[in-house]
């Protein structure tokens, strides 16, 4: 099995490899097809990324979100050593400041705080992913230690978890770690897999 850091470096290289004009295609692609989904449609507060390193963008999705009226909020940074994310409500045209990863983020200053279980539905970025929806992160472990209460949970669970990605991110398989927080679904340019469906299949 291929080492996880190879791994990472081969699937970031793929999607950055992807130009602006397929990447915009992708983005738009995306938001067509997840906002069409109950999932999406039914939901009230929408967590989500501001993209970098090739990401797949939100953005187009988020605008479908503000369109609607729904409430959307991206992650900031909680302040060191605690190494997990607070969420802040984000509108068009906010101004945003990069943390400490040059990833622009809202500014924390005479804000609310929102703890992800505020949440209706969280957009979560990734580096990999396989059709059961395991998911390969950046390393850093952020969503599993903000997400990690799910794990306790057995009936009531907010928020839904939705990966996005390009397509060329999947690979065969993926193992998960035992402190992996399982998504719900995942969805890129080109298809939908949902993990309910990959354990019935």
């Amino acid at each position: 099995m291929t080492p996880a850091g190879t791994l990472r470096r081969r699937l970031r290289a793929a999607r950055v490899a992807l130009g602006p004009a397929e990447q915009r295609r992708h983005a738009r692609a995306l938001a067509r097809s997840l906002g069409r989904q109950i999932a999406f449609l039914r939901t009230c507060r929408v967590g989500a990324y501001w993209s970098s390193d090739g990401e797949i963008d939100p953005c187009p999705l988020l605008q479908q979100a503000h369109t609607r009226r729904k409430r959307c909020f991206l992650p900031v940074l909680r302040p060191h050593p605690h190494r997990r994310l607070w969420f802040l409500e984000y509108r068009p045209g906010d101004p945003l400041a990069n943390n400490r990863f040059g990833i622009p983020e809202p500014r924390l200053r005479n804000r609310r705080v929102r703890l992800p279980w505020a949440l209706d539905l969280l957009l979560v970025p990734l580096v990999g992913f396989d059709a059961r929806c395991n998911r390969l992160g950046m390393g850093g472990g952020y969503y599993d230690r903000t997400l990690a209460y799910l794990r306790r949970r057995r009936h009531w669970r907010r928020p839904r978890l939705i990966g996005i990605a390009h397509e060329c991110q999947r690979v065969e398989a993926l193992t998960p770690n035992p402190w992996d927080v399982p998504l719900d679904m995942i969805v890129t340019e080109a298809c939908i897999y949902s993990r309910k469906d990959a354990h019935l299949g």
